[in-house]
């Protein structure tokens, strides 16, 4: 079968790819050889796709080669497993084998099937490839669409004008407001990786912190938590922000829930640091669910983490459904017609049939 190039698979790589598909094999490195698409080497899983990655792929690259990489990863889809699509084409390498590879890639993944297919990386140096380089990849992916000139423009009007951080003041005979707009710090790159990590359930806990000297969001740990553990992962003289991944039944179904708490111990903190982790939030927030796409089910504040039981946890994620008895009412009378008159007797117009 040929496409593009008219470089076809061998069969021994088309029934090597029905093998792999199953899951059995974690790595796949596929290369052209006399004219044809042959399987170069291959690899079966050891630990968790995250752990394997750089492990397995980085020795597999050459630094004048072109090839393909299928990686697999854990997760699932309709048709089986989903895999990563690497196109390494180093800039070393002779301009004909670029060319070469880069006609026959749309083959490549004919040939092992689309819909098994994930993520597609492109990369010229290890850089591009290593999982750092797939993690960069993935959240530009869930970035918005690029911009019009006009749009651009907007956008850095705006940008502009949320370096300053405005406080405004309300005052009033009955009431002082003040509110301060939200606070938008960079996410360190290992923080936005163990994010990441627990959309996909890798890990179950995430604390990261404030660095008010640089203005950005870093990661603190990820330290394996139970609910038990959870108390003491709260600091009791610093602001935390942490994600807990709760698992719990609940009317006889097993669950797993994405946590946000925000702990504030109090006066313990300094004026700066309470209004800095409480602007940071929202954006925090803002980019953990609509840019990553990490479903959080409940937000919680507190001060310290003696509030933390299992009990507390589960009435906040399920609170309890109140039932508000309502008050009898008495029923109207027919609409139009207002009843007959009283006839009070004693007084000369009681004759009349008129009320006295």
């Amino acid at each position: 079968m040929s496409h593009q190039t008219g470089i076809p698979a061998t069969r021994e790589l088309r029934d090597f790819f029905a093998k792999a598909r199953n899951g059995s094999i974690r790595i796949m490195k596929v290369i052209i050889k006399d004219e044809q698409l042959v399987l170069g080497m291959y690899k079966e899983p050891s630990q968790a796709w995250d752990r394997d990655y750089d492990n397995l792929i980085l020795p597999l690259l050459e630094d004048m080669q072109p090839c393909y990489i299928l990686y697999r990863l854990d997760s699932q889809n309709a048709q089986g497993y989903e895999w990563l699509f690497i196109s390494w084409s180093p800039d070393h390498s002779p301009v004909r084998q670029k060319m070469l590879y880069a006609a026959t890639r749309a083959t490549v993944k004919k040939e092992f099937g689309g819909g098994h297919i994930k993520e597609e990386l492109f990369g010229t140096m290890k850089e591009d490839v290593c999982f750092s380089g797939y993690q960069k990849h993935v959240l530009s992916r869930l970035g918005p669409a690029p911009l019009t000139a006009a749009e651009e423009e907007l956008k850095q009007i705006k940008i502009n004008e949320d370096k300053v951080i405005q406080v405004k003041t309300e005052i009033s005979v009955q009431s002082k407001h003040q509110t301060m707009q939200g606070i938008a710090f960079p996410i360190q790159e290992s923080a936005i990786g163990a994010l990441l990590l627990l959309k996909e359930k890798k890990i179950n806990y995430i604390q990261l912190k404030l660095d008010i000297e640089k203005e950005t969001i870093n990661l603190v740990h990820t330290d394996v938590t139970d609910i038990l553990d959870l108390p003491k992962r709260i600091p009791s003289n610093a602001a935390r922000y942490h994600f807990f991944l709760y698992k719990h039944a609940h009317e006889g179904d097993y669950l797993e829930s994405v946590v946000f708490i925000y702990s504030m111990p109090g006066y313990r903190c300094g004026i700066k640091d309470r209004m800095l982790y409480s602007s940071c939030k929202g954006p925090l927030l803002d980019v953990v669910e609509q840019q990553l796409h990490l479903k959080v089910v409940k937000k919680i504040e507190i001060d310290n983490g003696e509030e933390l039981t299992a009990d507390f946890l589960y009435e906040e994620v399920h609170p309890k459904q109140h039932a508000f008895k309502q008050a009898f009412a008495k029923p109207k009378g027919p609409a139009g017609k207002r009843g007959m008159k009283r006839i009070i007797k004693g007084g000369g117009d009681a004759e009349n049939g008129e009320d006295v």
